[in-house]
């Protein structure tokens, strides 16, 4: 089986050749969204490595190496190359993607916040876009390399953290659940004397006060598939030196007795400004989204770092209290879960798709970024991820996500259709989709009859080498391929046919009836 696959695979990358030039290769897997980086896929990348030094042109694979190189990896080579990931069109998409982030780009807007002294020191021309996919197909746009602290994106990721160690009952009876109406920085608890949820302020200093300090970078480094996370200590100080109002709220909670017993209320405020201060890159923070995108499993690692439950709260408090006071008219127009930092990160999750990262330091006047809520805006316009878009009502908006059933009713016309024209190229691809080769139309000819009749050897001899169909399938006049062979006087159709039949022992119900589209043969 697994055999099968490698060979396929490489009809498809060869298109034809007998050798797959590299840089092909490697251009054709980006195109499905996979990165030569991917940690899935760095059994693939050594062996080539390795391969092309033993190589005489060092630059192009043949069947045999090639197999050895995708061996390990075939099953998820084989599912880029089928088109079986989340977008389907990968490239269509990006370039969407590119259009909208171009688009956000010209925004001039905002001021870079400057109340943290450190934050005041990025260039307000800095603009990054970066997403993961569930199956961790990857695409990132601008300066999304640039490390820039968490700030007020920690606070999801903590919560997460704190629900997935001591579970939602006792997480929720130090913190509710409700949207605050007020500024994140207030000092104002709800009518049971509780922080009004983790993603103002006052909650999240208490979901700090639950969270095991030791095994939190690690947690993080996991949700971010062990890609850049790192420590900003000019930030901690700085967020320190200018955090008297965070102070305020620390002993306004402590005097509401909001914390555990016996907890100290500065240690806990020392390690809130320092979860503020982790650093990520675009990039990194990406996976971290498609982490919480695909229930709790990181989609470069394959690993579950985080319960279904508290992956559940997590996004649900984003949605509804997640971008300040603009929260309500986020949910309203974007409907979908999101966190804003005033460094101007806004990690934004598309439930069972993406987690998408944008970062602009410039801030609008309730502290999100500017750029980063046109674009957010902008996708939900363009694409239907919205909560509550409904494609049968929104027939304008594009759906990226796995073709549906109107390409299968296609699919016995498409099928023919190579067979009928000879195009070896189009019948690869649509083996390597998973398409039963050997489906028939109305008369029950199949694409083996159809390329036998019109006398295309190598059609026939992919058929029957690397899809292995059937050699005798009967029509509804009981015909075989090699009868319209013979009877269009294709000797070398006839040759093959007959070769194949000494030496292939066929299906034993190979007379089934399958309906489809309109016969080909005789066009």
């Amino acid at each position: 089986f697994t055999n099968d696959l490698e060979d396929l695979l490489f009809y498809t990358v060869a298109e034809g050749e007998e050798k797959i030039p590299v840089h092909k290769f490697l251009t054709a897997l980006k195109a499905t969204g996979l990165s030569t980086g991917d940690p899935r896929l760095k059994e693939c990348m050594e062996t080539l490595k390795e391969s092309l030094k033993n190589t005489e042109d060092g630059l192009t694979l043949d069947r045999e190496l090639f197999k050895k190189c995708v061996q390990s990896n075939i099953i998820l080579l084989t599912q880029a190359f089928r088109k079986k990931f989340v977008i389907p069109d990968f490239q269509a998409f990006t370039s969407h993607i590119d259009d909208l982030y171009e688009n956000s780009k010209s925004l001039s807007g905002g001021q870079v916040a400057d109340y943290i002294p450190q934050l005041a020191k990025f260039s307000p021309e800095l603009w990054s876009v970066s997403l993961c996919t569930v199956d961790g197909q990857r695409h990132t746009i601008g300066d999304s390399k640039v490390p820039f602290c968490l700030q007020s994106c920690v606070k999801p990721l903590k919560y997460a953290i704190a629900v997935n160690d001591h579970g939602t009952e006792y997480v929720h009876s130090f913190i509710g659940k409700e949207p605050s109406g007020l500024r994140f920085n207030k000092l104002f608890l709800n009518e049971e004397d509780k922080p009004h949820n983790p993603m103002v302020n006052a909650g999240a200093i208490v979901c700090t006060s639950l969270i095991k300090v030791r095994a939190l970078m690690n947690f993080l480094k996991k949700m971010a598939g062990n890609e850049y996370v790192g420590f900003s200590n000019a930030t901690f100080q700085s967020e320190r030196e200018s955090g008297d109002r965070n102070f305020a709220i620390g002993y306004y909670l402590k005097e509401k007795k909001c914390f555990p017993e016996g907890t100290d209320m500065t240690s806990v405020l020392d390690l809130y400004f320092q979860l503020c201060s982790i650093e990520v890159t675009c990039e990194s923070a990406s996976v971290m989204a498609a982490t919480l995108a695909n229930g709790g499993f990181c989609p470069m690692t394959g690993e579950r770092v985080l319960s279904p439950e508290a992956v559940r709260n997590t996004l649900s408090l984003m949605h509804s209290c997640g971008m300040y006071d603009f929260s309500g008219q986020f949910a309203f127009h974007v409907g979908l879960p999101a966190k804003s930092g005033v460094s101007g990160g806004i990690l934004l999750v598309v439930p069972n798709v993406m987690g998408i990262v944008c970062w602009s330091p410039p801030l609008d006047k309730l502290g999100n970024s500017v750029r980063g809520i046109q674009f957010c805006t902008d996708l939900v316009e363009l694409f239907n991820f919205h909560n509550y878009d409904n494609l049968r009502h929104f027939v304008k908006k594009y759906d990226p996500r796995r073709e549906g059933g109107e390409q299968r009713v296609k699919s016995v016309i498409n099928l023919l259709f190579a067979a009928y024209t000879g195009d070896i190229t189009a019948l690869r691809r649509l083996a390597l989709s998973s398409m039963d080769m050997e489906q028939r139309d109305y008369d029950s000819r199949t694409a083996l009859h159809v390329a036998a009749a019109e006398g295309h050897v190598g059609v026939v001899r992919f058929l029957l080498d690397a899809c292995r169909v059937n050699p005798v399938p009967k029509d509804r006049w009981g015909n075989t391929p090699l009868d319209e062979a013979l009877h269009f006087h294709h000797h070398d159709v006839v040759e093959v046919l007959r070769q194949c039949q000494d030496t292939c022992s066929p299906p034993a119900a190979d007379d089934a009836q399958q309906p489809g589209g309109r016969s080909l043969g005789t066009f």
